[in-house]
């Protein structure tokens, strides 16, 4: 199976959680920690493991945060 990769630029993401609701393997979540710039708290991954390279989360980003790269 081909390793993926999900990569999200904090600076554009404005966290406002769509990418978070369309994963269905629960591979991101908002930071409760982190700001950006805008002040907002970005999405983050926290189980790269568990992502099968569907692209929900890339295809729901109003901002085009997400990559999704697969080898």
């Amino acid at each position: 199976m081909a390793k993926v990769t999900v990569t999200i630029n904090e600076l554009v993401c404005k966290g406002c959680g769509l990418c978070v609701r369309a994963c269905p393997k629960s591979v991101l979540a908002l930071s409760k920690t982190k700001l950006n710039a805008k002040g907002y708290h970005p999405a983050t991954v926290v189980d790269q493991e568990a992502c099968i390279g569907c692209a929900s989360c890339a295809r729901t980003c109003p901002d085009v945060a997400i990559r999704i790269e697969r080898e």
